[in-house]
């Protein structure tokens, strides 16, 4: 409808053109918004006041002229001038109704657009470091970059979902030392305990599946524990096995799968760092000091220049980062979107620059990033940090046992990323209107009830008879709803290409609410048979658009609560 909108307003424009009362080349950019107050119409145009200057004439004069030029529409019932020169636009009532027959027609894909055109768009998020079980951080990560990939699918990109391990350096040592200390006997307090090592109870279940000779299976590796606690290299190869196969189980249980698995290790096995540090040498973006080499990364925006090798020949972390995002960048992602922690802010310049100083054709802002904060979790009022299993932090299997899938998955996505996230546990599991999830799966069901009792009593309804009675809604609380209606399918395509997914939960939960609203105050099952056809077709098309919505979450819609 604002398409059609914005071509009726341009029309109007050329015709004021062609007349002579505005000059030839008069132009603004046509934006057309869905108002807020329904006494203000139904969608808006600052289109006179952009461009009263050009057309030397007052906002309000040429507001009234462009409405007396606009050609005549069926889905227009009048237009209005507000303030200094805003455009306010009236539906028609068959056009208001008209969203409810394409959802019906719609159904599933009610929502769905083709403007990705099937380009390539690769989204990396949780790449967990694989030294102990995923916590609810690495939880939100995975709400918020499961939902994006959700969301450029059903706006017709094609999309690739990876996850990053970082199988090497000092922390994977850390971890295979701390192994190794369980398999002898060592405890954590221990003098002989590793000084950085892990120590949570998952290591000695570790230890204790590598002394009995286990065999794990991690996706793309499976490694047999030679059950030898001196053989450090046997240690590791199966403790990473063992904590990927871990995480594999918690992303399988939060609904969350990926095409591709990425090996840090496998950058320098290849010899790709060894090649992306000979490209910058040779590009003269590098230079010697101190014993180390160094990137020239202020030459592409960053605040200093950047050790790429240390002295003792060891490479900086994000050198094998530039390395991997130009392996991404080969393999023809035209658009990356790396879903990482808060703390992961200082390497975004860092990658971008040296990406740049590789010269070979990536666009600057690329990978684009979307970054959460922290997670708070709350219990009785305080806060729960610790799990007996990881030692230190709460795990995200602790909170999807606790509160469900449902309710853990669209807590940590229904808030900005940017955000930090306080997870009431309380609230998650209470059977009321302030859980959203609650709310929303409510309003789900009692549609899903109407069905069932509209069965027991014999009367048929199908989605092809009531489309001739739709005019019928005529309250307040059903023209909110249709409003409401009309606007998922652009919140679906906005928060795609903004990379927001918590834009789609807040949707829902207005949505969820003007249904509860309209449903408190008519009845839907009434007497008057095409009334009554009207309001289930509005009832049903408000449970499919949940239904979908709550699909781009990876959440559940129960049919009964």
């Amino acid at each position: 409808m604002k398409e059609h909108v914005s071509l009726l307003i341009q029309q109007g424009l050329d015709r004021l053109i062609q007349q002579g009362q505005l000059e030839a080349g008069t132009s603004a950019a046509v934006q057309v918004e869905r108002t807020r107050d329904p006494a203000h119409g139904d969608l808006a145009t600052n289109v006179a006041l952009a461009l009263a200057k050009q057309a030397k004439m007052p906002p309000r004069q040429l507001a009234e002229l462009l409405c007396e030029h606009l050609p005549k529409s069926e889905l227009i019932a009048r237009t209005e001038i507000a303030g200094p020169g805003f455009i306010n636009f009236f539906l028609s009532t068959d056009s208001s109704v008209a969203v409810i027959g394409d959802i019906l027609s719609r159904g599933a894909r009610f929502g769905e657009s083709d403007s990705g055109q099937g380009r390539k768009v690769q989204v990396e998020f949780v790449s967990a470091n694989p030294t102990g079980p995923l916590h609810v951080g690495h939880g939100r990560g995975a709400a918020i970059g499961d939902s994006l990939c959700r969301l450029l699918a059903a706006t017709g990109w094609e999309v690739s979902r990876e996850f990053y391990y970082n199988d090497a350096g000092q922390q994977i040592n850390n971890l295979a030392l701390s192994v190794q200390a369980r398999c002898r006997g060592i405890e954590p307090g221990n003098e002989d305990w590793p000084a950085d090592g892990y120590r949570g109870d998952y290591i000695a279940e570790l230890a204790k599946a590598y002394l009995r000779g286990d065999s794990v299976s991690a996706k793309d590796q499976q490694v047999e524990a030679s059950g030898n606690p001196d053989d450090l290299d046997a240690i590791r190869r199966f403790a990473v096995a063992y904590l990927r196969h871990e995480q594999d189980l918690d992303l399988r249980e939060f609904a969350v799968d990926f095409d591709h698995y990425f090996l840090e290790s496998s950058l320098y096995s290849s010899g790709e760092v060894e090649a992306t540090v000979d490209m910058l040498v040779q590009g003269g973006k590098t230079y010697e000091e101190d014993g180390a080499l160094w990137l020239r990364t202020t030459d592409f925006g960053d605040d200093k220049d950047r050790v790429m090798r240390k002295r003792d020949g060891g490479y900086t972390y994000f050198l094998p980062d530039v390395a991997y995002h130009l392996n991404k960048w080969r393999r023809g992602f035209v658009r990356v979107i790396n879903e990482q922690g808060a703390d992961h802010h200082s390497t975004v310049t860092r990658v971008r620059a040296g990406l740049q100083a590789l010269e070979q054709g990536i666009p600057k802002g690329w990978p684009d990033y979307v970054l959460h904060q922290m997670v708070t979790v709350m219990r009785d009022g305080e806060e729960v940090k610790l799990s007996k299993r990881a030692g230190s932090y709460l795990t995200l299997r602790d909170l999807i046992e606790e509160v469900g899938r449902d309710a853990t998955r669209y807590f940590l996505v229904a808030r900005a990323p940017s955000s930090q996230l306080t997870f009431d546990i309380d609230l998650a599991l209470s059977r009321s209107n302030d859980n959203p999830v609650y709310y929303l799966q409510y309003a789900h069901a009692r549609v899903c009830s109407v069905h069932r009792r509209l069965a027991e009593q014999g009367i048929s309804w199908d989605a092809a008879s009531c489309r001739s009675h739709l005019a019928r809604l005529q309250s307040a609380e059903e023209k909110a709803l249709l409003k409401s209606l009309a606007e998922y399918p652009e919140v679906v395509e906005k928060a795609a290409q903004a990379a927001e997914p918590h834009a789609v939960a807040n949707y829902l939960r207005d949505l969820a609410g003007h249904f509860h609203t309209f449903y408190n105050a008519h009845k839907v099952l009434v007497e008057d048979a095409e009334l009554r056809s009207a309001r289930v077709a509005l009832s049903e098309s408000v449970r499919q658009v949940i239904s979908n919505g709550l699909n781009l979450l990876g959440v559940s819609a129960p049919e009964s609560m």
